[in-house]
């Protein structure tokens, strides 16, 4: 309430609200907060289908970004045409959309909404903008409704009294809330207030926080959200730390692609590739190093990846987050030195039931394991799942999982990409040896020199 009545009282900010679903749970509380006269020129909320296609365009999907950004420029570009010329020298202009999809009666949807800011920091300022995605995780539609108010005036209060902070507009978006009411798994700045803010640290951001477990962002750099991307769609994803990418990840991929797109339903012009780091790994040195992030970010990028940043070490976990997106298959592909790591014991201690609990969930859901082979430094012997030496009282289970189709060995690897490790190029790098080029992609490569990351200088 004291948020939605500081932005009340500034008599700078004017502007619509439009709201879809759920109720007009925002600008209520800006109504209920008192002076919202001097806030509000409009609140509207166009809950038929055919009434919203009339006013803001048609769209493929009722809750999705492209409705909601076409909410906010209307509204927005009314708010301009009408007011601009009697108040503009004085007045911040502003909208605020969103379109929800709250519990149904019986329970069945997807709970979950869009919501965006789009504002003038000062006068006759261009817009800037800000776009959230959110999971709806209470179990009435009341409180959801309740929730979802909350977080649209931490979003409002934010944009007007935090934008020079992203950070800090960030982590006050669960003012008030806790994230078992409310997953944010999406965030974008955009626009003339934020043009020195990277989104893909405010992805990072969110994780860090707790905000959500996950985030993700596109070939070109661009932050994606889960579900739209992932919906429908086969999915393989590879862990690392891809600290640089070497060849050796990228044929990683490219081996287990092939058999991938070999199984039956996989659609090999629409299964999303996936690189994936953990928060674990990327805090391997005790706190993030942004600029470290970054480095991997550009170097999965101009490999063509795309990029998730999960908090799901263990990979039941990633598992269980990928099948919430999609029915389509999933497949993870790993070194033959990470499917050991698998069936280590040590890493299942805080489930009751072990190991075997870890697997029951990791493999209920058809996903299958496709394993990279290992060339042995020391004995030059090429490890397989075929010779991989596994506890004897797991060797049983091994069996099972490989007799069953779960676990796959390649054989359509380059030879040439064996024994090509992340720490060796490190090594070179720091040496002034350039035939750690020839161990990365040349993309890779060029982006590393172009921006002196891992401590290159050039000769």
């Amino acid at each position: 309430m004291e948020k939605a009545l500081q932005v009340n009282l500034d008599p700078r900010r004017y502007g619509t609200f439009a709201e879809i679903g759920a109720g007009q749970e925002v600008v209520r509380w800006f109504f209920l907060a008192g002076g919202a006269a001097g806030t509000i020129s409009k609140s509207i909320s166009a809950y038929d289908m055919q009434v919203s296609d009339a006013i803001y365009g048609q769209c493929e999907r009722y809750v999705c970004r492209a409705r909601l950004e076409s909410m906010l420029k209307y509204e927005q570009d009314l708010n301009m045409e009408r007011l601009q010329a009697h108040r503009g020298d004085t007045t911040a202009f502003f909208s605020f959309a969103d379109t929800v999809s709250a519990r149904n009666y019986h329970g069945t949807n997807e709970c979950h909404g869009w919501l965006g800011f789009r504002f003038q920091a000062h006068p006759r300022d261009e817009s800037s903008q800000i776009l959230i995605h959110v999971r709806m995780l209470d179990k009435t539609n009341a409180r959801q409704q309740d929730a979802l108010g909350v977080v649209g005036v931490n979003l409002i209060y934010g944009a007007c009294k935090l934008h020079h902070s992203p950070e800090q507009l960030i982590e006050s978006l669960l003012d008030n809330l806790s994230t078992s009411r409310i997953e944010i798994d999406m965030i974008e700045f955009s626009g003339i207030e934020f043009r020195s803010v990277d989104n893909r640290l405010m992805s990072l951001k969110l994780v860090q926080l707790g905000l959500t477990n996950a985030a993700m962002f596109g070939a070109e750099g661009k932050v994606l959200q889960p579900s739209e991307v992932l919906r429908k769609r086969a999915v393989l994803v590879e862990r690392g730390s891809f600290r640089p990418v070497c060849n050796a990840n990228i044929d990683i991929m490219r081996s287990a692609s092939e058999r991938f797109c070999e199984e039956p339903d996989v659609d090999p012009d629409t299964t999303l590739q996936i690189m994936e780091i953990t928060m674990k790994n990327l805090m391997a040195g005790g706190q993030i190093d942004t600029r470290d992030f970054l480095a991997r970010a550009d170097m999965l990028v101009a490999s063509g990846m795309t990029v998730l940043i999960s908090n799901y070490f263990e990979y039941y976990r990633l598992a269980a987050y990928l099948r919430r997106y999609t029915k389509a298959k999933v497949g993870i592909t790993m070194g033959i030195g990470s499917l050991r790591e698998l069936f280590d014991e040590k890493y299942y201690t805080e489930l009751d039931g072990g190991i075997l609990e870890s697997f029951g969930r990791l493999f209920k859901n058809d996903i299958k394991l496709y394993i990279y082979p290992l060339n042995e430094k020391d004995s030059d012997k090429l490890t397989t799942i075929e010779n991989l030496e596994i506890a004897g009282d797991l060797k049983h289970l091994f069996d099972y999982l490989i007799a069953h189709g779960n676990i796959e060995q390649l054989y359509n690897h380059d030879e040439g990409c064996q024994n090509v490790f992340s720490r060796d190029v490190l090594e070179k790098i720091a040496e002034g040896d350039d035939s750690w080029e020839e161990m990365v992609p040349h993309e890779v490569a060029e982006v590393i020199k172009s921006r002196g990351f891992f401590g290159y200088l050039p000769n």
